[in-house]
Order: structure tokens, then sequence, then C-alpha cells
């Protein structure tokens, strides 16, 4: 089990490497945004085609929708590096973080259906000021949200490091019952609500482009429900690939801490790859912000 640990854990590390070494990165964005332009034209004659009560029609909308979704989320945003971050960060189990994943793709596509059901029925906001809204003010919001999110991962490892070296001090017998740090199985258990809640929160403040411009769309052609139904089809798009990035991250996660025995070096390790991954947070919502403003 280690060892496939440890070899699931260097294919993560080599993905990484050339994604952000070798400029994959690039290569994958220019990808993600060439399908997202795909999608946006094959959406556009599918509403079309839907409006005209074609046979087929609403499904084959819903497939394209989650098409986008995939090609939106392959590109680059903050719910991977929320979920990807957390996810080497904290040790929870794989099957947790991957609803975090499933929720705050979710949560995006209902930010979106309320921020344009909101502004058409009860404020008369334009498509455009909509747009406006979600770049200029509900993103930068979003992302700050991450970098504190990552600030406080780097401050929560770097206590249970002093917490670690404090106990290391003590000259006392080691047989007592007392506790000298969290052991490996509470380090696993479960996070709080208020930890589910602010994760999904700062990936909601920031609503879907695309379902914004099918919502704003449909609602206008008379086709709302299904608007809403294909916002939800782009998020579960979105939450494939975030599923991804979950596995990964937990992979890569337990592979490292697989190659150290239990005990207080696991602490450590813990403490360590938590203040890490909490930089990396901070650092990349950081660039994403600036980028917005």
């Amino acid at each position: 089990m280690q060892r496939a640990l440890l070899i699931a854990a260097v294919c993560v590390a080599a993905v990484a490497l050339w994604l952000w070494g070798f400029g994959g990165a690039e290569h994958v964005t220019v990808w993600a945004a060439e399908g997202q332009r795909a999608a946006q034209n094959a959406m556009a004659r599918g509403l079309r085609s839907l409006r005209a009560g074609d046979p087929g029609a609403l499904t084959a909308l819903l497939g394209l929708c989650f098409a986008y979704g995939v090609s939106h989320a392959a590109g680059p945003g903050h719910g991977k590096i929320l979920i990807g971050g957390y996810g080497l960060a904290a040790r929870v189990p794989l099957t947790r973080l991957c609803t975090l994943a499933v929720a705050s793709s979710l949560a995006q596509a209902a930010s979106a259906v309320a921020l344009v059901y909101t502004g058409v029925l009860l404020l008369n906001w334009s498509r455009s000021y909509m747009q406006s809204l979600a770049d200029s003010l509900m993103a930068p919001l979003s992302y700050g949200a991450i970098g504190l999110i990552g600030v406080w991962l780097v401050l929560r490892g770097l206590r249970k490091l002093a917490a670690r070296n404090g106990d290391d001090g003590h000259g006392h017998d080691h047989n007592c019952n007392h506790a000298h740090g969290p052991t490996a199985q509470q380090a696993g258990a479960v996070r709080s609500l208020r930890d589910a809640f602010v994760l999904v929160g700062a990936v909601a403040l920031r609503p879907c482009t695309g379902a914004l411009f099918l919502l704003i769309i449909t609602w206008r052609m008379g086709l709302a429900w299904q608007g809403i139904a294909g916002a939800v089809a782009m998020g579960l798009g979105t939450a494939s690939v975030t599923l991804v990035v979950a596995a990964a991250s937990v992979t890569l996660r337990e592979g490292t801490l697989a190659r150290i025995a239990a005990g207080p070096a696991t602490t450590r390790a813990l403490g360590l790859v938590e203040a890490l991954a909490g930089a990396t947070i901070a650092a990349l919502a950081l660039q994403l912000l600036l980028r917005a403003l």
C-alpha cells in the first residue's frame, strides 16, 4: 500500500512539475479557452433548437453545459487551488474532500442563479452590469477570501509545529497518560462545519461567467428553468475536474506521509505540509487578486 501511494505521489508531483515548471499550464489554459468558446457557440445553437422545440434539444444542451464546465474548470481557477491546497493541508478523508469539491462547484452555480434572478427580477440590472459586478467586485472578494484561508492554514500549521516542538522539550517520563499533541487519528478527524462553509463560500463568491451568460439568455428567451438546469450541469462539469484535483492532492499527501513513521514525526510533517500548502494557496490567490484588480 505504501509503495502504491509513493508511486502515485511521484506521478502527481511529475504532473505538477510539468504544469508549473515547464509551461504545461499555458497549454492547458489555451486548450480550455478554445473549449469554452466552442462550447458557448454550440450552446447558442442548442438554445435555438430548444426554443424551436426540437426533440432531444434539452439533453443536448445539458451535455454541452457539462462540457463547458469541464473546459472552464481545466483553465486557471480558484476552486481547484482551494480544494487541492486544502486536500494537501488537512488530513481529511477523500470522500469528505470530494463532497466539498462537489458542494463548492454547485454553490458557484447557485450564486450565478441568485445574482441573475435578483438582478433581472428585483433590480432591473443589465447583462453587462451583472458581468461587470461579477468580475470587478465578486471575483476580488473571492480571491481575497481564499488568500485569507491560505494564511489561516499557515498559522494552523505553524501552531502544530510549535506545539510539537514545545512538547519535545519536556524532561519528564513519556509514559504518562496525557496527550503530547494530536495523534494521526485525531489529525484525520472530521473538520468542523465552519471549515466547510468557509471553503464553499469562498468559491461561491465568484459565480461562473458561463452560467451568467446562459441564465440571462434563457431568461430572455422564456426558458428559465432550462437555464437553471444548464447552470447545474456546468457546476457538475466543474466538479468532475475538481474531484480529480481532490484525489490527486490526497494521494500526494498520503504518499508523502507514508514515508514517515507514525508518531511525533507524523505530527510535525502534518504541520509542515499544512503550512506550506496554506502559503501556496495564499500566493496563488494573491496572484489572481492582482490580476483581477
